[in-house]
């Protein structure tokens, strides 16, 4: 049975402003009725063992399961210790989810430096993200590489497929992301226009049999419709892959409406479709 989840960046605006901390953010995943949550890290006030304990503890007593960790990592910066601190900072992220029960890191793999060149970007990534994958084997946390646009090297369906078969690890696997192949209309040059020429949809089909876990971007959902993303054809998509994992509500369209109102009408819209 496919699960219901939110992003901690869906309030981003929120947490940002003081108004909602992790613990809120679990309460109101639980009055939204809510399967689970993700977290980026910025929404950690501490990584504090004992303020880590606690986040697991109301966690588990609100039945509210915590999915993935987010990491903003880029592997494509220039070797040396900048290089050598995005390893760390992985690493690190995979030892607090170790420690607090998560079965999966979100890693992103790299962004193309300005008179630098994809092929040099990835000699030095694909041994970067070599090495994070058999840390998470040894700690038993799955990393989940999350397919990007603007300029990142997992634009396409093919891109994140060549770099998920030359890490070559049962550890390191894909977070599919709904809105953020190239050609989305949360994607591309222009906002709420897709460029049907990239075929994004193809991409998502390229990545589906991959996924381990599926963020579900939300960019319009004024009508109580997502409008920019068509997610009965993305639904039918998964059904074809027979995925069964969680769609996680990434709400970004907080230009027009707050967060407020729109995470839970799009609760609502993305439980009616899979519970259809």
């Amino acid at each position: 049975m496919r699960k219901l989840g939110c992003m901690s960046l869906s309030y981003k605006d929120e947490f940002a402003a003081g108004t909602l901390d992790l613990e809120g953010f679990i309460s109101r995943a639980r009055d939204m009725r809510l399967d689970g949550i993700d977290l980026h890290t910025r929404a950690f006030a501490s990584e504090d063992p004992e303020y880590l304990r606690s986040i697991r503890m109301h966690a588990l007593k609100n039945g509210i399961a915590l999915s993935y960790i987010g990491v903003s990592s880029n592997f494509g910066v220039p070797a040396g210790e900048k290089l050598d601190e995005q390893v760390t900072s992985a690493k690190h992220w995979i030892d607090i989810a170790h420690f607090m029960g998560i079965p999966l890191v979100r890693v992103f793999a790299a962004w193309i430096p300005e008179g630098d060149t994809e092929e040099a970007v990835l000699e030095r990534m694909l041994p970067c993200l070599k090495e994070v994958a058999s840390y998470g084997e040894e700690k038993g946390v799955v990393v989940g590489l999350h397919n990007h646009n603007h300029g990142c090297v997992t634009r396409t369906g093919k891109d994140v497929r060549r770099i998920i078969g030359e890490v070559d690890n049962p550890y390191f696997s894909h977070i599919l992301d709904t809105g953020q192949y190239v050609g989305s209309p949360g994607a591309s040059g222009q906002r709420g226009k897709e460029d049907p020429s990239l075929n994004f949809y193809g991409s998502i089909e390229e990545t589906a049999p991959l996924a381990v876990h599926v963020r579900c971007k939300i960019y319009r959902i004024e009508s109580g419709v997502e409008e920019w993303l068509d997610y009965p054809r993305i639904f039918k998509i998964l059904d074809g892959v027979d995925f069964n994992g969680w769609c996680s509500i990434v709400y970004e369209g907080q230009d027009v409406e707050a967060e407020a109102t729109a995470v839970p009408k799009a609760v609502e819209y993305l439980r009616s479709l899979m519970n259809g």
